[in-house]
């Protein structure tokens, strides 16, 4: 009987192809594992019409899938690590972060403007407070328009004129072969990426040493350390999706970079910080320390 792992994934063509991409990474890894998927429609599928921080955040497109987890439905979850919670679901772990795509965001307006190029008073979709506030910083002119949907959707609504532009992850853009519709790759100096952006997530359960040891594999480590101390930054913060918060860690000599950024809603104050150290939630967590020190809790609590 083949050695079998059977994964979750929600129905979107993204989270297909990263499931699929995870378990072609497998296969290579292991040849005689065969892989099962069972699609899961979450709450955050099934509700577009409201902005994410407002129906719950994060947790929507998860509790679904790590239900199946502790029910022993599914092996394993194929997720964006952005969007799970910092915290480690009860009796779940990260087993896999595979090798980091492009972490930068991209703007896709079917005119062909630039962002400096957009008309003053464009409406540009996004309904992350990441993106709008320093999008804000940057052309505060802007017209800045909730949007939600999976990411040919967005673009759809682009090319259909509901907005002059949309801002979406480059991952997910070129992850679906999209890239033709990308007009500009924003500069990390203008536009800092959300904590674990780029990076899949594999959750399966904590004591599954199976699943672990399979998953273990095709592991990269500098994708783990850089999402690792980018999540205790925003951990430290005490954040979620609903607050204006950005991380990027690289390897720089024998361990990290971390640059992060808080920022006020409406871009009018931006605060940044940066530090290099060898443990990664170590670096997190202190960088996060110096920017509440700095004044970060009162741009928060804006």
């Amino acid at each position: 009987m083949p050695l079998t792992l059977t994964f979750a994934t929600r129905p979107s063509a993204l989270a297909r192809w990263q499931t699929n991409y995870v378990a072609d990474l497998l296969r290579a890894a292991h040849p005689s594992l065969a892989i099962e998927i069972e699609v899961i429609v979450t709450k955050g599928d099934r509700i577009l019409d409201k902005p994410l921080p407002v129906i719950g955040g994060k947790g929507l497109f998860t509790a679904e899938l790590e239900r199946a987890l502790h029910e022993g439905r599914v092996d394993a979850a194929v997720h964006s690590l952005k969007d799970l919670p910092v915290e480690d679901a009860p009796g779940l772990t990260i087993g896999l972060t595979p090798t980091r795509a492009d972490v930068r965001d991209v703007l896709i307006c079917p005119a062909g403007y630039t962002l400096d190029e957009l008309p003053a008073g464009a409406v540009v979709g996004t309904s992350s407070p990441r993106r709008q506030a320093q999008l804000l910083a940057h052309r505060p002119d802007l017209v800045l328009k909730s949007i939600r949907g999976n990411v040919d959707t967005r673009i759809r609504k682009a090319r259909e004129g509901q907005y002059d532009a949309v801002i979406l992850a480059a991952a997910g853009v070129t992850r679906l072969g999209l890239e033709d519709a990308i007009t500009q790759y924003l500069p990390l100096e203008l536009m800092l990426p959300a904590p674990g952006q780029g990076v899949l997530g594999v959750q399966c359960r904590a004591d599954d040493e199976r699943t672990l040891s399979l998953l273990a594999a095709v592991e990269d480590p500098n994708a783990r350390a850089a999402a690792q101390a980018e999540r205790a930054f925003l951990a430290g913060l005490g954040g979620g999706c609903s607050i204006p918060v950005a991380a990027y860690a690289q390897a720089s000599g024998a361990g990290l970079h971390l640059r992060g950024l808080v920022a006020s809603p409406d871009g009018s104050r931006i605060l940044r910080v940066e530090s290099t150290g060898a443990d990664p939630r170590a670096l997190g967590q202190s960088l996060a320390e110096e920017a509440l020190a700095r004044g970060a809790a009162s741009l928060l609590g804006d």
